[in-house]
């Protein structure tokens, strides 16, 4: 029997879900149809362009007045890019090799690029960058440090997070469609801020187009593991199709009430029963069978218009997307806290997840004569409506025994976000670049529902052969938890170049940035009174916390009293210490650089950056009479922050980087907490160490690069990072229970190498269908090594602990970076129609085995926990046709063909355990889209 059919007996419901309406495909909201370069200048080098403001001089071939007029002849344009202390491009009027002109190591994935890989995010889409690798939820990676040690920037000014782990935005949550270019810089300059670690990803969004446009999208997809399968969910309301809730899980009265008063309801039973009436019922409490999940579907439409006002030129971009998707899981989720790997628990869920995505982009732009300014507006709403259903053993308690347990969930991530952007050319040596920004992430997650169920297999009882839910800890349990999250950014600064001579450019900056989160999760657990019926037990969620169970029966049918009354389930508020916490981080930089042509074939960019920072933690008093807090002291650091690059032109194909700086990386506000917090989406628990310290990272780099033809390429890198006090995860037991927590290990190294080809091949001379199309090859390979460096004589800071505590306890000498693959491979082929929109694109990509979470480190000390990415292999075909005079752009998408499963598993060379491993679908979309 399947593991499904088992879960469908094992469910306690009377009736089925009835599921939403057919709706087709989920692909990317793309920008219309995108013409690759073609004509008879195919393969000639361009004119190169500055990305941060300040001229390269000869930096390669083409820079000539032949190719110039080349270069106007075919009439190309280079990506969007907006950073900070540079050049803002909103007419895309640049040269298409900025990555050769630039004057660090970066790479840039234009509208056209992240086109061809066909990806729906953002995130997606930099998977395919040569040394980044994107794990868990849209977290970017970059050469194998985990995203603590990267920096994601909007239009150049920073991002808050709407998650509670991380002080990173996940890229996941940003539709291609809105992004006119991604970033990626992997070598430090001290224009950007200090926190860049293994490198800054900066996104560009859509500025004012040359022409009128309207573009309007559509299509669908299919996941083998998913549509047509049978999963489970809940009612909810009648609005959660769309990703917003209609009112009905607004928190009912009683609770706002208790939340304002600051009572314990622990301590009183009347107040708990009155609250406990009002939380549970049938639409947010109960899992239904979905018989057949549905397809997903999403649309999209994007449109700008540009006039001219006297001299200066007024445009405005706007775009609105929606998606919603299914993802059904079958997971194999296990745990031990021995050596020998034998097992604690053994579980099978069925995770059924409903993805909603909206989101919204209006944009006004500015340009008059050398001067530029740009309002960008962004507002991105990322659903998640979530049903498990697991079936499982606990071996600690009974080897006969059956579990049972139901979650259901709907978490909310909002980000809205408003930017004011201007560079300014007074005159031609003099510029000067203003950015303010304000935004807000939000995440919600009412009426978090987990039941468990215990069926015990034992012939004497009663109810052996039943799941049952006795309300006690023991033989079942019932929880409902709240989390709120708020988190304000605002951010202000300015940057002057200044052309002291053609070949010398002096750049000054000043930023300031301002972060402050709130955040609270509230738990509660229901506890039935001893005189609680045992033939209750049985009884679905909702029935089983029903009003009249909550609150018990004290008088027979006649309003007689009786003489023991019936029923009563008490609620109990589970973490009466910190359940909330108030987090802020101001920063205060500075910066000054220059950038100076030494010779023809000799440039240098250099400077020295400031950075001052003060980031507390701080636990909120959130009972009327005062809790112990955990200690929480504030960091205040400052730090002196140098960078320099070094290009050197061979030939004027052919150019040398040598880079080098120092960085620094923050800690997570939550890791700096002593409040516990769980993740369903990795069943982790976690804790936070108030005791936590910036890491400081010592960057360099050697680099190669060939620009043979125009827009290709092979280049090869050697870098390495020294990272002191690098905060790294550690596990220990708590309670029976295993629970992860951060400490900064004494020290880490990183060390690698980069290899990447971007070449075309002529096929015209093929002749036939072959005519006019050329061939694709983009590869990249990072290989990377990091390692902890732990001595004996070494000593970490764990809270609450008093003395410092070796750090051989808690971390092995040699041990990888967690999330560090050694191995990452990316391979683009591909044909493509020079003279019309017709891709076809083969995606392969690989990742090493890499840690995600440490093995409890004790006197036998238990394995890592290993991820296997393996290989992924898709298929994007886009076909340009014409339909009543109109281009319409058509797109086939093949993911996952190979079938490659999610695993993370710990293994001691004798017997394997799986942490969290499923199998993942094959999936089929289908979209199209037409450009007026």
């Amino acid at each position: 029997m399947s593991l499904t059919s088992r879960l469908v007996g094992a469910l306690i419901v009377t009736s089925a879900l009835v599921s939403p309406s057919l709706a087709w495909a989920q692909s990317d909201p793309s920008s219309g149809p995108q013409q690759p370069p073609s004509g008879p200048d195919l393969g000639k080098p361009t004119t190169n362009a500055p990305v941060d403001g300040v001229d390269q001089g000869d930096a390669g071939e083409g820079n000539t007045a032949a190719a110039d007029a080349e270069q106007a002849d075919a009439e190309q344009t280079g990506p969007e890019i907006s950073v900070p202390g540079g050049d803002i491009v909103v007419t895309g009027r640049r040269s298409r090799n900025v990555v050769k002109a630039s004057n660090q190591v970066i790479s840039v994935l234009s509208a056209e690029e992240i086109a061809r890989t066909g990806e729906g995010d953002i995130a997606g889409a930099l998977g395919r960058v040569t040394g980044l690798s994107v794990v868990g939820n849209g977290l970017v990676y970059v050469r194998g440090l985990g995203d603590r040690y990267s920096l994601a920037l909007l239009n150049g000014s920073p991002l808050p997070s709407p998650e509670p782990l991380r002080r990173v935005v996940p890229l996941d949550i940003f539709p291609t469609g809105v992004i006119a270019s991604s970033l990626v810089q992997k070598s430090y300059s001290v224009n950007y801020p200090g926190e860049f670690g293994g490198g800054v990803i900066n996104l560009t969004t859509k500025a004012v187009p040359e022409e009128p446009f309207l573009t309007i999208s559509g299509g669908g997809n299919v996941d083998t593991e998913t549509t047509g399968q049978t999963g489970y969910s809940y009612y909810g309301s009648k609005s959660d199709w769309t990703g917003f809730d209609n009112g009905s899980r607004d928190l009912p009265n009683s609770l706002k009430d208790y939340f304002k008063s600051g009572a314990l309801v622990n301590s009183d039973q009347a107040l708990g029963r009155t609250i406990g009436s009002d939380l549970v019922r049938f639409s947010k409490a109960t899992a239904q069978r979905v018989r057949d999940l549905p397809p997903g579907y999403s649309v999209s439409l994007t449109g700008g218009t540009s006039f001219d006002i006297g001299d200066g030129r007024i445009g405005v971009i706007a775009a609105a997307g929606f998606s919603n998707k299914w993802q059904n899981r079958e997971v194999t989720q296990q745990t031990t806290n021995s050596s020998d790997l034998s097992l604690n628990t053994d579980f099978r869920r069925v995770n059924t997840d409903n993805h909603i995505i909206a989101n919204g982009l209006i944009g006004l732009g500015a340009e008059f004569g050398n001067n530029k300014i740009r309002w960008t507006n962004l507002y991105i709403r990322d659903t998640v409506k979530q049903t498990r259903l697991g079936l499982g053993k606990r071996f600690v308690n009974s080897v006969t025994a059956d579990y049972n347990q139901q979650d259901t969930a709907w978490y909310e991530r909002q980000l809205i976000d408003t930017q004011f952007v201007a560079e300014l050319k007074p005159t031609s040596e003099l510029s000067i670049d203003l950015r303010g920004g304000y935004a807000n992430s939000q995440r919600e997650a009412p009426y978090e529902f987990g039941f468990e169920y215990v069926r015990t297999n034992v012939a004497s009882d009663p109810f052996g052969n039943f799941f049952v839910n006795n309300l006690n800890g023991n033989s079942g349990e019932a929880q409902v938890a709240f989390s709120d999250l708020n988190e304000n950014l605002w951010s202000g600064g300015i940057d002057i170049s200044y052309k002291v001579t053609p070949e010398l450019t002096a750049t000054v900056g000043g930023v300031y940035s301002d972060t402050a989160r709130t955040s609270s999760r509230r738990e509660f657990t229901f506890r039935a009174s001893n005189n609680f019926p045992a033939a209750a037990a049985v009884l679905r969620p909702d029935l089983l916390l029903s009003p009249g169970l909550i609150n018990g029966v004290t008088t027979d049918s006649a309003g007689r009293p009786l003489a023991t009354p019936v029923g009563g389930i008490n609620l109990i508020e589970t973490d009466t210490g910190s359940p909330a916490f108030r987090a802020k981080l101001r920063n205060y930089a500075g910066y000054a650089k220059v950038n100076w042509q030494v010779t023809d074939d000799l440039s240098l960019d250099a400077g020295v950056r400031f950075e001052k920072a003060r980031q507390s933690v701080q636990a909120v008093q959130v009972y009327a009479t005062p809790t112990a807090l955990p200690d929480s002291p504030a960091l205040r650091k400052q730090y002196w922050l140098p960078a320099a690059t070094l290009t050197y032109q061979v030939q004027p194909d052919v150019q040398v980087r040598l880079s080098a700086s120092k960085t620094i990386a923050r800690p997570q506000f939550r890791e700096l907490i002593y409040q516990p917090f769980f993740d369903p989406d990795s069943n982790r628990q976690y804790l936070g160490n108030p005791l936590l310290t910036d890491s400081q990272l010592y960057n360099g780099e050697a680099r190669v690069e060939w620009y043979f033809a125009t827009d290709q390429r092979l280049s090869v890198s050697g870098f390495y990072k020294k990272i002191k006090n690098p905060i790294e995860s550690y596990v220990f037991v708590l309670a029976d229970d295993l629970v992860t927590s951060y400490a900064n290990a004494p020290e880490a190294q990183l060390y690698g190498a980069e290899l990447e080809l971007q070449k075309y091949f002529d096929l015209g001379a093929e002749g036939g269908w072959f005519g006019n199309r050329r061939g694709v090859v983009i590869a990249n390979y990072t290989y990377s090594h990091s390692k902890l460096k732990v001595n004996a004589a070494d000593s970490v800071a764990i809270y609450p602990q008093a003395a410092a505590t070796s750090a051989t306890d808690f971390f092995r000498n040699g041990a990888p970076l967690t999330g560090q693959s050694d191995h990452l491979v990316n391979l683009q082929l591909g044909l493509e129609n020079t003279e019309r929109l017709s891709q076809q694109t083969i995606l392969l990509s690989f990742a090493s085995n890499r840690v995600v979470s440490r093995g409890l480190n004790g006197t036998e000390p238990l394995p890592d926990v290993i991820e296997k990415p393996g290989v992924q292999l898709d298929v994007v075909l886009r076909e340009g046709v014409q339909v009543a005079g109109k281009e319409v752009e058509l797109k086939f998408e093949a993911r996952n063909l190979l079938r490659t499963r999610h695993q993370e598993y710990q293994d001691n060379g004798t017997n394997r355990i799986q942490i969290n491993s499923y199998d993942v679908g094959r999936v089929f979309a289908l979209s199209a889209g037409i450009t007026f």
